[in-house]
């Protein structure tokens, strides 16, 4: 992820995502519409639920033994499940360590990724609503968990809090707000007027800071592109605008009436972590796992957990004190010259009238803010927690298998024999042309469960071709859940 300028715009650039963002049963009826002969459509529906049912069963025990496990460290329940097993810590520290493999590899099969620090910094490039810093207290949180996660089952690209907790982002969004933003503009025309100020009187230099730094890009990816990289790069690559109050312009129309601004999100955001602290004098067992959906970027910090109360920072309070200091100064002086000149003083007095009103408003207005996000983002941004999140990651992963396999097989069925590539790209264009989605299809996954259902086989030269509608139907074979509905049928 990166930020930059595309023709004058403030973007943010994605990796396009694997997971496919269409509603099963949406794509096999879509699918089913295409297929012309009846009997063949009726045989490819049985197909689909074949197909389901038999990898719901693949994963069924995988996921008990992940929902057994998380009973023993549920936060609110976890606890006196855990004492009546009478385990010793070590074994304790087996069992937890062996939930965390489940649930990231739960995680991994959704298609969620771990936020990196380089997406942290280009999201906090920008401000959207939360414009304070917030800051996590860490001795409020556990070190050891993850730390020992971690270290048997090595990362690439971990952020340096991965110890104290784990975000996991999937999907990209945008928001937008509209509203007259009267404090927002407020603070923008004291800050430009400020900065007018300092730059007029060479003391921007003493309060600059030190700009962020940027993620370094890949070489591969330098300004000076040919046109066939950059149509590579549009195929594996998305460009979200962002639109900030501050990079629009001030005129007087703008002042007066109502603007939209714009904010990348992230879908579905999950977080998972644990508190520091005893409960009955024994380690807190609890593992926290929280499910955000459409998170702003720009306010990611929504999300942390045991966030600090938020407060001017030292470096804000240095620039007041100084700026106060330097200004009374600077007054004084004037004033004990033979002639003082008048609007010398009115514009000290002003400047600093102005800053100490920018400091009061701002932090004001950026706290009732803060307040209203936080009671937001409990009742409309947090969709579950603990088991519910589990449970929802579970259907999750299936619906997402399913889709796979299903878009893959019907891919082989229409157009026959086809390479891995091929069949890469036929399965994006399918997406794109029937769904008007687009996303980065995971074939070699998709023909592996293909495989393992026994419905495709590979040529000499090794191209991938589908088996016959009825025969796949036959080889799968009827499930437990087809002879459930047919029992049930037969009562009714």
């Amino acid at each position: 992820m990166e930020g930059e300028k595309v023709e004058g715009k403030d973007v943010v650039r994605m990796e396009r995502e694997s997971v496919i963002p269409v509603l099963k049963p949406k794509l096999i009826m879509k699918l089913a519409y295409l297929i012309e002969h009846e009997s063949d459509r009726a045989e490819f529906l049985k197909l689909c639920k074949r197909v389901e049912y038999t990898i719901r069963a693949w994963y069924n025990l995988q996921f008990e033994d992940m929902m057994e496990l998380y009973s023993l460290f549920d936060p609110v329940y976890g606890g006196p499940r855990l004492e009546k097993q009478n385990f010793n810590s070590d074994e304790i520290d087996v069992l937890e360590q062996n939930f965390l493999t489940y649930l990231f590899k739960v995680m991994q099969k959704s298609n969620f990724n771990i936020v990196t620090d380089e997406e942290i910094e280009v999201a906090h490039n920008g401000q959207y609503l939360l414009n304070l810093p917030i800051k996590v207290d860490e001795t409020k949180l556990d070190h050891k968990l993850l730390s020992k996660y971690f270290k048997d089952h090595p990362h690439e690209n971990l952020p340096d809090f991965s110890d104290k907790y784990v975000i996991f982002r999937r999907g990209i969004g945008t928001d937008k707000t509209t509203d007259y933003f009267v404090m927002a503009k407020l603070d923008l025309i004291i800050s430009r007027v400020w900065s007018w100020f300092m730059r007029k009187t060479m003391l921007q230099k003493l309060f600059s800071r030190k700009k962020p730094i940027k993620p370094n890009k890949d070489p591969k990816k330098t300004d000076e592109i040919t046109e066939q990289d950059k149509d590579d790069d549009e195929e594996e690559e998305m460009f979200v605008e962002r639109i900030r109050l501050e990079s629009l312009n001030m005129s007087v129309g703008n002042l007066l009436s109502k603007l939209t601004i714009q904010e990348p999100t992230f879908d579905r955001m999950i977080v998972v972590y644990r508190r520091a602290g005893m409960e009955n004098n024994k380690p807190d067992r609890g593992i926290y796992v929280k499910h955000f959906k459409n998170i702003p970027m720009a306010d990611m910090e929504l999300v942390l957990p045991e966030k600090k109360n938020p407060s001017l920072t030292p470096m804000d309070w240095v620039q007041f004190l100084v700026s106060v200091v330097i200004g009374l100064v600077t007054l004084v002086g004037s004033l004990e010259m033979p002639k003082a000149d008048f609007w010398v003083v009115v514009a000290i007095l002003s400047a600093l009238a102005g800053y100490c009103a920018k400091i009061y408003f701002s932090f004001q207005a950026n706290m009732a803010a803060y307040q209203n996000l936080i009671t937001k983002s409990m009742y409309d941004k947090q969709l579950d927690s603990g088991k519910g999140t589990l449970l929802h990651l579970c259907d999750d992963v299936i619906q997402q298998e399913v889709k796979e396999v299903i878009i893959s097989y019907f891919i082989l069925m229409e157009q026959g024999k086809s390479t891995m590539k091929d069949l890469d790209l036929k399965c994006e264009e399918l997406i794109q042309e029937e769904f008007g989605v687009k996303c980065n299809f995971e074939v070699l996954d998709a023909v592996q469960k293909l495989e393992r259902l026994g419905i495709v086989q590979r040529d000499s030269i090794g191209r991938i071709f589908c088996l016959p509608l009825k025969k796949a139907n036959e080889i799968i074979g009827p499930t437990t859940e087809e002879a459930v509905l047919k029992v049930t049928q037969m009562e009714s």
